[in-house]
């Protein structure tokens, strides 16, 4: 009886989670519009716009790239490494995403999974990203970027 009671004062203390209902309205419009800023940011990529792509990353102190063991915080300075590396066409080569997977975490946060890679005339590079999104005024940004690259077999 003392169990059975202890149960039902236990269940009662339940906290439902915070964010959307698995498979609910919400986080499929949240899931649909991080990947419309993905495809936003290859589209503005192959048209050699990395200002454009950039938007899709949080204007932030606190956005993190993280990548071949260095970590760059700051958009300002994300956006440079990116000019530094990607700084003419060639360089940018056509970008596309595969084997993306959208989780939304709550009504403010969803991570993506996914495969990068990029088709230039001297080589493919190509490696795995994890991005945590939040939902900002300005709409879904990335704050937290881990791209790797894979090893090329020789």
């Amino acid at each position: 009886m003392v169990l059975v009671s202890l149960a039902a004062v236990l269940s009662g203390c339940h906290t439902p989670p915070s964010g959307p209902a698995i498979g609910s309205a919400p986080e499929a419009e949240s899931a649909a519009a991080v990947r419309a800023v993905l495809d936003r940011q290859a589209a503005d990529w192959n048209a050699g716009n990395l200002a454009g792509f950039m938007e899709g990353y949080a204007k932030s102190a606190k956005t993190r790239f993280a990548s071949g063991g260095d970590v760059h915080l700051g958009w300002e300075t994300v956006f440079e490494r990116y000019r530094r590396r990607y700084g003419d066409r060639a360089a940018m080569g056509h970008l596309t995403f595969s084997g993306v997977e959208i989780s939304v975490l709550s009504t403010d946060a969803a991570l993506a999974f996914g495969q990068w890679h990029l088709q230039r005339a001297a080589d493919e590079p190509h490696g795995l990203f994890t991005l945590l999104f939040r939902r900002t005024p300005e709409g879904w940004k990335v704050v937290h970027d881990h791209t790797s690259a894979a090893e090329t077999k020789s």
